[in-house]
């Protein structure tokens, strides 16, 4: 199953030399457990004391000959994803690999993904297109290059192809649009970090006439691998990494295996070939469903929105984490139950948030208005989007339809063609 060790021998390695998969593993047969046999990750378990990489237990080693990515939160909270050199330069050979299909010898690519403060995207990026199997020029600006610098670049040296953030995509769109100016040049625009809308695509085309659209792939810091993108994959869809990953839909109620196309469950992805920070059966934070039978390689799946269960959610730029809206809502407002809504209108993401008062004493629109005002201070950028925050009774804050459990987070963007059905 694996491109490093065989499955035995991996699962073996996992649980003799990571304390915290040791106990979560102990009632399993140490002979002959099959995969399936394995349990889905409790996330609040699994990063508990990751603060301190010297003795977390989820760790199989000590951490050297490493690279320390951040993937959430502020760098001084901890949660930090450890690859060896060794699992990282593996990860960027098999994604650049699939991403060879997305391009052309002779292509002159931007990389206008971000860097610094430990994130990884364009490293990952940088480092992926530097294992492609075609011969490409890279032009490495980063996310922070003034857009006038890009659009001069771009018809200097005859740059062909963007690779980015949609939201970064479609600000210098915006600015283009604004000055009169049109990029005809540009063939292929290859977006990643979040997903590109529908709607979106007008304001991207107006500036950007000649342009193909395509994810450059799903990957995330924390879980590695998770989808491919290939020429016939549509927005919002992916194909799994078969040699290095198994990827699952999993009900959100039944917590069973879901093997047939069209029904959403949450995506969870083991990582076959991580061993100092293992990854075994880990939710990933997106809800997914088939678009292919059992069985097909490098199954096709397509996104349907973010889990109710998220760590980490993402709006325009920004990404949002449950754990700190708790901590803000409770301390500024004085409630503990809270409710996240995100629409995507007119090319742009609305949220709605809805929080319950602990207490009459606490409710009133002046906590709401302190509750926005906290929520802006720590995500910056949050004010150039749509966010509207009420106060409200339990009963006005929506629930899983089958189970009745609150809902943190409810997505109701829709990430693929509107003709392929709504997302759940």
């Amino acid at each position: 199953m694996s491109a490093s060790l065989p499955y035995e021998q991996w699962l073996d390695h996992i649980r003799t030399h990571s304390a915290f998969y040791n106990a979560q593993l102990r009632h399993l047969p140490t002979q002959g457990c099959g995969f399936n046999q394995l349990p889905v990750v409790n996330l609040g378990e699994y990063w508990k004391g990751s603060d301190d990489l010297d003795s977390w237990p989820v760790l199989t080693d000590h951490v050297k000959d490493a690279l320390v990515f951040k993937t959430g939160g502020t760098t001084s909270q901890g949660k930090l994803s450890v690859y060896t050199h060794a699992e990282w330069q593996l990860m960027l050979d098999c994604f650049g690999q699939s991403l060879s299909a997305q391009l052309a010898a002779g292509d002159r690519i931007a990389n206008l993904f971000f860097s610094g403060d430990l994130y990884a995207s364009f490293l990952f990026i940088h480092g992926a297109l530097c294992s492609v199997d075609v011969g490409i020029t890279e032009f490495p600006f980063t996310g922070s290059v003034e857009l006038d610098v890009l659009a001069d670049a771009i018809a200097a040296h005859r740059i062909n192809v963007l690779v980015g953030v949609p939201a970064h995509l479609l600000a210098f769109a915006s600015h283009l649009i604004a000055q009169g100016r049109v990029l005809p040049q540009i063939t292929t625009v290859l977006f990643g970090g979040e997903n590109l809308f529908e709607s979106q695509m007008p304001t991207l085309k107006r500036v950007l006439p000649n342009a193909r659209f395509a994810s450059i792939g799903y990957a995330s810091v924390d879980a590695g691998l998770v989808g491919a993108s290939t020429p016939d994959c549509g927005l919002g869809e992916h194909r799994v990494f078969d040699q290095h990953t198994r990827v699952e839909i999993i009900d959100d109620l039944s917590g069973n295996v879901i093997e047939g196309c069209g029904q959403t469950g949450n995506l969870v992805v083991t990582n076959l070939t991580r061993t100092l920070m293992p990854i075994i059966k880990y939710p990933v934070g997106d809800r997914a469903s088939w678009c292919e039978p059992a069985g097909a390689p490098q199954r096709k799946f397509a996104l349907q929105g973010r889990s109710a269960e998220s760590r980490r959610v993402r709006v325009g730029v920004l990404s949002l984490f449950p754990e700190e809206i708790s901590d803000i809502t409770r301390s500024v407002a004085g409630g503990s139950q809270w409710q996240l809504i995100i629409e995507h209108t007119q090319g742009n993401d609305r949220l709605l948030f809805k929080w319950v008062a602990d207490a009459q004493a606490n409710a009133g629109q002046a906590r709401s208005h302190a509750l926005k005002a906290a929520l802006i201070e720590q995500y910056p950028g949050l004010e150039r989007l749509h966010v509207d925050v009420q106060i409200c009774d339990t009963k006005a804050l929506d629930r899983h339809p089958r189970s009745g459990k609150h809902l943190s987070i409810i997505d109701r963007r829709v990430y693929g063609p509107k003709a392929t059905g709504d997302a759940v």
